[in-house]
Parts: structure tokens; C-alpha cells; sequence
């Protein structure tokens, strides 16, 4: 009975919403817990349905799920996780690593990506595909996010060869009417020429509030600074968003480039992409290049640059060649 009126209530919110100049789309996600099965209480039955709600929402959103055990305890450890990150930075427990980005033609280094790395004392090196997805859940990646990009842009700052520093932007990060007055201060503070600096943004941080991101990229770029669009490829809506935005270079997602060299549909897609970034006058860089031979893949289709463990991996910059 329960699962039939959740299928009901899903249904209802399905078709759009005239509101005059435009049609919205409502989703709906629902989290089920009963009692007495899974909880007595009304506070213990509440948490769980927040549990379930929350597995409903990370398996793509708009179902519904039952509150189990397991569920919970990957709660609990969600929780205590994100617990740790708010005391990782004040713990000095973050640190930014750094990717080099070469040219293909010659494979001269031109740039690094600065990555965020977090190394607890309790827990030991953690994934960034574990505490990314909880700094953003709880806002805590503005605070990560503004330190990353003030150290890489003072790093970068301190280099004798002005090379380029690629930085990436989350969703909340982009949602912020506060960011581009955030870059133009770490700017002016670190004295790093603005385009130097390249920010790096996925499509699906783009589309979660179209006319929002916009008009923060419009005023990120009068700025000087650059704006790639990261994992080109992956997301919904590729062609009609490079349109609109104005980026200045495309990221092709490292899926398409692993065994390229002897995979016809990704050479396909990689072939199309970058004969696409010629005819807009974008530049085109290949994420996760590996080998030799997809190296030289890319070479004969004249792809610009490259990133990937066959020029460097992310490391201490101590350790990197930036002359």
C-alpha cells in the first residue's frame, strides 16, 4: 500500500507546470521508514526516512526507497565523514596537488591542474570520490573550494615561467553570486595575471541552474580569466551548451581517450569532438592520456594538448618540473 501511493504521489509530480512564460519541472524523491519494524520512536523513525530519502536522491532521484539496516550505517559513516572534513582543513589535513598539462605537438608542459587531497590522521589518505560529493552535499566545498583556488593561484603566482594554472568549480561553487568577486580578490592578493588562471567546469554543474551560471561566467570572464568545460562528452546536452557558454576550451572525459588507438567508436567520438573545437575556435585537451599509443592517436588528429599519467601524475609541485 505504501509503494502504491508512492508510485501515485511520483506520478502526480511527473507532467509540467505551466506558469505562464515558461514550464517547470517538479521532481520528487521519498524516504520510507515504518514503525514499529524500523524504529519506536518518532526521532528514530524521522532519521531513518532521511536515510532512505538520501539513498533515494543518490540513486538518480525522482523514486522512492525503504528504510534498511544497512542504509543507516552508511548514514552514520557519511556523517562521521563529513565530521572529519570540517575539522581536515583547520588540522592543515588538505593539501593541493598538481597534474601537468602539455602540448601534444612537442609535449612542452604549458600548465598544471591544481587537485585537492586529503590525508587524515585518523583515517588515512581519503578518495576524493568519497569527501568531494559530502563537501558539496554540505556546503562545506566554498570553504575547501576558496582555499584551493587562493593556493594554487599563489603558487602559481611564485613561478619563474608564467605556465597556466587550471583550477575546478563545483556546482555550489558556481551558484555563488559572491564568486566572481572571490577570484578577482585572490587575484589582486596573489598578483597572479588573470589569464593564467583557467577554471574548469562540468556540464552538470551548468544545467542544475542555467541562467544563474551564466551570468557568473559572463562575469568571471570579463575578468581575463579562462573557462574550460571539464568532462566534455559525459553530460546532457554537449552541443547546445558550448553555444551558450563562453568557454575557451573543451576537456574531452578520459572514457573516451583510454585504448582510443584501437577502439572505433571512441576514436569516432574523439575525431568529432576535436574537429569540432577547430570549427569553434576552441581549444581541445585529451583527460587520462596513458600510453604511446593514444598519444600518437591524438597526434594524427591533431589534438593541442594533453593530460594523464604519460606526462605526470598529481604530486607534491616540489617534485614537478615548472621552469
Amino acid at each position: 500500500a505504501i509503494a502504491a501511493l508512492c508510485e501515485k504521489i511520483l506520478a502526480a509530480a511527473t507532467p509540467e507546470i505551466d506558469l505562464g512564460d515558461y514550464r517547470a519541472n517538479i521532481g520528487v524523491s521519498i524516504g520510507i521508514s515504518r514503525f514499529p519494524r524500523d524504529a519506536e520512536s518518532t526521532q528514530l523513525l524521522m532519521r531513518n526516512a532521511d536515510a532512505a530519502l538520501y539513498r533515494a536522491k543518490s540513486n538518480g532521484r525522482g523514486t522512492y526507497q525503504f528504510f534498511e539496516a544497512q542504509i543507516g550505517a552508511k548514514l552514520r559513516s557519511r556523517q562521521m565523514l563529513e565530521v572529519d572534513l570540517r575539522q581536515a582543513l583547520a588540522r592543515g589535513e588538505l593539501r593541493v596537488v598538481y597534474q601537468p598539462q602539455a602540448t601534444i605537438r612537442d609535449q612542452t608542459v604549458f600548465g598544471f591542474e591544481a587537485l585537492v587531497r586529503w590525508t587524515s590522521e585518523s583515517r588515512g589518505e581519503i578518495s576524493p570520490m568519497d569527501f568531494i560529493p559530502i563537501a558539496e552535499e554540505s556546503g562545506l566545498i566554498l570553504t575547501i573550494g576558496q582555499w584551493v583556488l587562493r593556493q594554487a593561484c599563489t603558487e602559481a603566482a611564485g613561478w619563474a615561467t608564467p605556465l597556466q594554472i587550471a583550477v575546478n568549480l563545483s556546482a555550489v561553487q558556481l551558484r555563488s553570486p559572491a564568486l566572481p568577486a572571490l577570484i578577482a580578490e585572490i587575484l589582486t592578493e596573489t598578483g597572479l595575471a588573470a589569464n593564467r588562471l583557467e577554471l574548469e567546469i562540468t556540464e552538470t554543474a551548468l544545467i542544475q541552474d542555467f541562467d544563474r551560471a551564466l551570468n557568473t561566467l559572463l562575469k568571471v570572464k570579463a575578468l581575463g580569466v579562462k573557462v574550460a568545460m571539464d568532462d566534455f562528452g559525459t553530460g546532457y546536452s554537449s552541443m547546445s551548451n558550448l553555444r551558450a557558454f563562453p568557454f575557451d576550451k573543451i576537456k574531452i572525459d578520459k572514457s573516451f581517450i583510454h585504448g582510443v588507438h584501437a577502439n572505433d567508436q571512441a576514436a569516432a567520438i574523439v575525431r568529432a569532438i576535436v574537429g569540432m573545437g577547430r570549427g569553434m575556435n576552441l581549444a581541445v585537451l585529451a583527460e587520462g592520456v596513458e600510453s604511446e599509443q593514444e598519444l600518437a592517436f591524438l597526434q594524427r588528429e591533431l589534438c593541442c594538448e594533453a593530460q594523464g599519467y604519460l606526462f605526470g601524475k598529481p604530486g607534491d609541485i616540489e617534485n614537478l618540473d615548472r621552469t
